[in-house]
């Protein structure tokens, strides 16, 4: 799209490794948007939280294989549980805002939306001690028809959205946007990095993360994040939720096939996955590798 500024980073060195970002959106089970129609939000407070466990098992992950990572987190899990904030940012990592109750962006109207990113933002900082830069809207869920979002994030204080992804999909989707971090309104406004995708056969195929990750073969998927370090000689951006290690997590009923096949599909397979990304690639926080900060 010729009106995106693509940001300029520095070519690397020949023969150096390339730093790729690693993110988890920090939601539960519960708050998956595509259980929105079976699960009652008001229902949300009285049911099993799992997030604190499997935050620390992913943490500690993370510290054996010299991993730091990005955590989109919501502000409904912060405040019921700041210790996960705490334990976030003790470990290195840079803490980032997925908004406050996992509503999309596309379903806000523009005060809801300024409301939400903005106390968020300000909850997450009071408890991390840091300043949030970064945020990931629910489900990806700014797009072509709500591009006014990310003026307001600007305009609250962040520095940079991973929150359009070029990929044609059922739920999100904005195939035309370019693959690698570009400025949608010029390099004095907010910074977008999508999730990365490889180009094959005239489409961009999601190679970042997600149910994609644990449908394909793992060789797969580390093979087109290798491609893109190698041949668009970019940083890869991968994401995944803390709920996708969860074997034992309660399984609501009456949940379509669909969504079902989507979110559970070898959630036995992901935490050793995810261990094998850590040592198959280098990795670092989102705001080190694009917005350069130390």
């Amino acid at each position: 799209m010729n009106m995106y500024e693509l940001a300029a980073r520095p070519a690397p060195a020949p023969g150096e490794r390339i730093r790729n970002a690693m993110t988890c959106d920090v939601e539960d089970y519960f708050q998956v948007s595509a259980f929105a129609p079976y699960i009652d939000r008001a229902s949300w407070p009285n049911r099993e939280c799992r997030v604190e466990a499997n935050m620390d098992r992913i943490l500690a992950l993370f510290e054996r294989t010299g991993v730091r990572a990005t955590f989109f987190t919501l502000g409904w899990i912060a405040e019921r549980y700041p210790n996960v904030v705490k334990r976030i940012v003790a470990g290195g990592h840079e803490l980032a805002s997925h908004g406050y109750g996992h509503l999309r962006a596309s379903d806000q109207t523009r005060a809801e939306f300024d409301n939400d990113i903005r106390s968020a933002k300000a909850l997450l900082e009071d408890i991390g001690g840091q300043a949030v830069l970064g945020y990931r809207a629910p489900s990806f869920s700014i797009g072509r028809d709500n591009l006014w979002a990310l003026d307001a994030l600007l305009e609250a204080g962040y520095r940079y959205s991973s929150s359009i992804y070029p990929v044609q999909h059922d739920h999100y989707g904005m195939p035309e946007a370019p693959r690698f971090a570009f400025y949608p309104n010029g390099t004095d406004g907010l910074l977008e990095v999508p999730i990365t995708t490889v180009q094959m056969m005239g489409r961009n195929l999601p190679a970042g993360g997600g149910g994609y990750f644990r449908l394909l073969p793992y060789a797969l998927s580390r093979w087109m994040m290798a491609k893109v370090n190698q041949d668009d000689r970019q940083p890869a951006l991968f994401y995944f939720h803390p709920w996708e290690i969860d074997t034992e997590q309660p399984r609501p009923e009456g949940v379509g096939a669909k969504s079902r096949f989507r979110h559970y599909v070898n959630i036995e397979r992901m935490e050793s996955r995810i261990e094998a990304l850590a040592r198959d690639f280098a990795w670092d926080r989102m705001d080190r590798i694009f917005l350069n900060q130390k």
